[in-house]
């Protein structure tokens, strides 16, 4: 390892500080435009932790606030629980925990259905975790009009990656955000996506990290990445996470999950070719696709896999 992977000599003297002890440092791969830096550390006793460092204040700040305020409801073993934090690094001391994410391993269809499960089992815990009081609440129940208020800049930004009937149900799906009814509301992960869905064969567990986009919203937030990736190719894997969840999306929250699919759809189109990113640019593309032909979101009974 080159000094460059290494966390800087201030931000080491802190975490050395924290576990009054030295440590081993090995740099994580990190996807691309991640929110972060991370590294395993390591103590000569062999505990593990991880070091998180920010790109910027608000996924450090929304990092630090979920993991002291809803994410130990999820349990030991199921999410990364917060040794100690700096603001002056935008830093994130935490334990470390086992799995490796969904995408990285090769498993059973079974096992994929029981990873599934369990995510979807921890999400409503996380989600019954929040407290919706005060301001809170007021965040949760404007965020589908938020979205709403996003789509045409990111219209703008995808000046020629769409259609012009494209662009005409963007407009429509994103503008029935603001029509719909209240709907459950919860403090929600974010990004509940397989990079940080961690499952551990060994142990047969379930664990939810990155949570540097948590904040309060409609449930239905958290099951577009899944929706507009995996969940495509994969209904049961959808089914299997509702079930555990306990419940499917009731009727509004499925036109919901539609507009925030398109807008999903036209940020990926836009982020994709700034950052020479195929998989994204691909991701975007289909969503759209199946949008236009009115397959997207088909509801997934509890039922399919009972």
């Amino acid at each position: 390892m080159t000094d460059s992977t290494l966390p800087a000599p201030a931000l080491l003297d802190w975490v050395r500080n924290e576990l009054r002890t030295p440590v081993s440092v090995t740099a994580h791969p990190s996807p691309a435009r991640e929110d972060s830096r991370v590294w395993a550390l390591r103590r000569p006793d062999g505990v593990r932790f991880c070091l998180k460092v920010a790109s910027r204040p608000l996924s450090y700040e929304r990092e630090t606030f979920a993991l002291r305020h809803a994410v130990p409801a999820l349990g030991s073993g199921h999410a990364p629980q917060l040794r100690a934090s700096s603001a002056e690094h935008l830093a994130l001391l935490l334990t470390a925990v086992p799995g490796r994410p969904l995408g990285r391993l090769t498993l059973t269809p079974a096992e994929e259905v029981r990873a599934h499960w369990q995510g979807g089992a921890l999400l409503a815990r996380l989600h019954a975790a929040g407290d919706l009081s005060g301001p809170r609440r007021t965040e949760a129940e404007r965020s589908l009009r938020a979205a709403a208020d996003e789509a045409e800049e990111h219209l703008r930004q995808a000046d020629g990656r769409l259609t012009p009937a494209e662009r005409r149900l963007v407009r429509d799906l994103t503008e029935r955000l603001r029509c719909l009814p209240l709907l459950p509301l919860a403090f929600v992960h974010g990004a509940a996506r397989p990079r940080n869905l961690l499952w551990s064969p060994a142990s047969a567990q379930a664990c939810w990290i990155g949570f540097e986009r948590a904040r309060f919203a409609t449930v239905v937030h958290d099951f577009v990445p899944m929706s507009c990736g995996i969940w495509a190719d994969r209904p049961e894997l959808a089914a299997a996470c509702f079930r555990g969840y306990g419940r499917e999306l009731v009727p509004e929250e499925h036109h919901a999950l539609s507009g925030l699919a398109a807008l999903d759809a036209v940020r990926c189109l836009v982020r994709g070719p700034a950052h020479h990113d195929a998989a994204t640019t691909a991701r975007g593309r289909r969503t759209l696709d199946r949008l236009m032909a009115g397959v997207f979101g088909e509801r997934h009974t509890l039922a399919r896999i009972r």
